[in-house]
């Protein structure tokens, strides 16, 4: 009997493939800033923005790579993103202590991040990555 695959799942996935194919975007518009030189200098350099371009690109397609794998119900995909929606709040609870002024922020990302968990650790969803 086939699962069929949770909203909650879907909606995390979709998100997580726009998020890869954003910072592929980024990254290729930022391999094209390689002539202006305000850019460059912020950068230290035109190789490490380049590196810094190449590395968001590559970060996108490990994403969408990831966001696929939620998709056909690959449990090695949800346990990614668990740990990095984990690591994401650690981060927001150390930035929300060192810089209380952007708190708010943090904790908005902390509670989309518990969100993101709990929609691919629920009953239905643990039957469709199981199967």
């Amino acid at each position: 009997m086939a699962i069929h695959r949770p909203g909650g799942v879907t909606f995390v996935a979709v998100l997580t493939w726009i998020s890869g194919a954003l910072d592929i975007l980024g990254g290729t518009i930022l391999l094209f800033q390689t002539s202006i030189a305000s850019t460059v200098e912020q950068f230290g350099g035109a190789s490490q923005l380049i590196a810094t371009a190449l590395a968001g690109i590559l970060v996108g397609v490990v994403v969408i790579v990831v966001a696929v794998g939620l998709l056909r119900g690959s449990n090695g995909a949800r346990i990614v993103v668990t740990v990095f929606e984990v690591l994401s709040i650690l981060l927001s609870v150390f930035l929300a202590i060192t810089y209380p002024a952007v708190a708010i922020g943090e904790y908005i990302g902390i509670v989309f991040a518990l969100l993101i968990i709990a929609m691919l650790w629920t009953r239905r969803a643990n039957e469709f990555f199981r199967h």
